[in-house]
């Protein structure tokens, strides 16, 4: 990488100039501490300056002119074959290293300058769903965040109602499952009988990088509306028995895809524990965020297609046909739909199983198509309950036709279930679903109808 930047340096004696390229170069020549951080942070304030245009030509140059070079990654490959050592293997990994992922390191070092990177990768993933594409930029950007925010940078707060106005004014802002209506909204998520924790970093004290929203409540809750009703009394928490997680946010858009939810999860259940010996089940009651738009479309083969609807609602025909007066079962389930509250009795069951298929069989290139599934299953939890109209808030409904979903968080068995759904791709359900889990199997990997009737 040294010859990459050696180029750099007679032109950059011979002119004077504040565009970017030019400033870019200047901070990756630059070795004094004190001029790095000078030209990194007019490096930052010309990229606040930036409308959307110039940001994406500034991403375009970055991928363009601070790339890794290929004839050194080539040379650095035909060094190391020839003689396998230490020297050569260091030589390789520098070489195949991005110039652009040190330009970042040294723009960190300036006030402001890991906000400003986490600001640039959430700009970044909006130009590239414009079309744009700058995989090559983000990939540096993931690989850095990574390490920057690694747990051991993290520290876990709990937050309350003399937290900072800041705070918590960013937490209404951040809330993305259950929305936050106004300051008496928020008092009530932070009374006795609830818990708010967020992970902070160093570099951006006044921002949550994630936060869980938690209830103490007897049993476990399958409907969201006590949790969120500002009125409901305050259970004192001698009488909890439960701690319900319902609402679990990433906070920075530029930090999507960064790991970190899974230790909150954990540290959250250990601080539980320790402050409130009485808390013996930890459960969540979550969204399924993309089940309705799942269930209608047919052109994924590892989807909802129409023979295995057919099959998955047949013990359901009866009932859905004589609800609608349509023909067929599939028919009538998506005519009932139009009106899921005024035919709750009847959809229930059949949305029950629908749910089930949804969060165990149906994927998308070949990952399940359901992200809070994921998330929860890969951490360990067991799918352990499905409640058909669980919230009949508009967004609710809209979503997943009013379906919430409990995943259950036992100590003992966390490691054990992480283990089968990451290496088996194996998934535990409680024994309440054990019966129905069999059933939805059955008909989701049954051959397509036509295929039966050929043979």
């Amino acid at each position: 990488m040294a010859g990459f930047f050696l180029k750099w340096i007679q032109p950059l004696r011979d002119r004077k100039g504040t565009d970017m390229l030019f400033l870019c170069r200047h901070l990756l020549s630059e070795r004094g501490e004190a001029s790095q951080t000078v030209l990194a942070q007019e490096i930052i304030s010309n990229y606040r300056a930036m409308n959307a245009a110039q940001r994406a030509s500034f991403f375009e140059m970055l991928c363009r002119e601070f790339g890794a070079d290929d004839g050194a990654i080539q040379h650095a490959i035909e060094s190391y074959q020839k003689q396998r050592n230490s020297q050569n293997l260091a030589r390789l990994s520098n070489s195949v290293e991005a110039p652009r992922q040190e330009l970042f390191r040294r723009i960190n070092t300036a006030p402001g300058g890991t906000q400003t990177l986490v600001t640039l990768r959430q700009h970044l993933r909006e130009a590239s769903k414009d079309g744009a594409k700058f995989e090559p930029l983000d990939s540096d950007l993931r690989h850095l965040f990574r390490s920057w925010f690694n747990r051991g940078f993290l520290h876990l707060e709990r937050i309350s109602w003399s937290t900072s106005a800041i705070i918590l004014e960013k937490l209404i802002h951040y809330e993305s499952v259950h929305e936050i209506n106004g300051w008496k909204d928020l008092r009530r998520r932070l009374e006795a009988d609830r818990r708010c924790f967020a992970f902070f970093h160093p570099a951006l004290p006044d921002d949550p990088v994630i936060f869980v929203e938690v209830a103490l409540t007897k049993g476990v809750v399958a409907d969201v509306e006590p949790l969120l009703d500002i009125a409901a009394p305050v259970l004192p928490t001698e009488k909890a028995d439960t701690a319900v997680f319902y609402s679990i946010n990433n906070c920075l858009q530029g930090l999507r895809n960064i790991p970190f939810g899974n230790f909150l999860i954990k540290q959250v259940v250990t601080e539980l524990a320790a402050e409130l010996p009485n808390i013996t089940n930890y459960s969540t009651l979550s969204p399924l965020p993309s089940f309705a738009r799942t269930l209608r479309d047919r052109a994924n083969p590892e989807g909802f297609t129409q023979d295995r609807l057919a099959r998955l609602l047949a013990d359901y025909g009866d009932s859905l046909t004589a609800a609608s007066r349509m023909r067929t079962p599939v028919e009538a389930f998506f005519h009932l739909l139009k009106e899921p509250v005024a035919h709750r009795d009847v959809l229930a069951p059949p949305l029950h199983r629908l749910a089930l298929a949804y969060l165990t069989k149906s994927r998308s290139e070949g990952k399940l198509s359901d992200s809070v599934a994921t998330f929860h299953l890969s951490n360990g939890a067991r799918l352990d309950r499905i409640n058909p109209f669980g919230n009949l808030k508009p967004y609710g409904l809209e979503a997943s036709y009013g379906l919430t979903v409990n995943y259950r968080y036992k100590p003992d068995e966390l490691e054990e279930n992480h283990e089968r759904f990451v290496s088996e791709k194996k998934i535990r359900v409680s024994s309440g679903l054990f019966k129905e889990n069999k059933a939805v199997a059955a008909a989701w990997d049954l051959p397509p109808l036509d295929a039966v009737r050929k043979h």
